[in-house]
């Protein structure tokens, strides 16, 4: 299974228990899930990465290209993967946050950002240090 395949199997088992529970047999669907997530994002990356513009250097390009696929996941992951939770999903496990991805990001991108707002219990901690970067040396 592709990583796209392991954020499908995770999600739907979290967020759509039911829809996971009727799937016969749950590898080969998230391994043909994920190769058909990935030939779609390849796909859409193309389009909107455009042509190479005339002079364009190296990491320019490169820069181009991984925006292109990062808004193709954007627009097709949720379509695909991350479908919206059902309405009894996450009861069991403190009401966590469907759109927080740290469960879904797979284990190569352990540095993905988490996202905290005043209700976090992290928050008072990331604002301290946040206030320690901005301030002046």
């Amino acid at each position: 299974m592709n990583h796209y395949a392991t954020m499908a199997r995770r999600h739907w088992e979290r967020w759509l228990p039911e829809r996971y529970s009727s799937i016969q047999e749950p590898v080969s669907f998230f391994s043909a899930l994920g190769e058909e997530t990935a030939r779609q994002i390849a796909d859409l990356t193309l389009d909107l990465a455009g042509d190479d513009p005339p002079g364009e250097d190296y990491l320019v390009k490169v820069g181009r290209l991984n925006m292109a696929r990062l808004q193709a996941e954007e627009i097709i992951l949720p379509e695909r993967i991350l479908l919206p939770p059902e309405p009894a999903a996450g009861q069991d496990r403190d009401d966590q946050d469907p759109g927080d991805r740290s469960e879904a990001a797979p284990a190569s991108q352990p540095g993905m950002p988490v996202i905290v707002d005043r209700s976090h219990p992290s928050w008072e901690q990331v604002n301290a240090e946040q206030e320690e970067l901005a301030a002046p040396s």
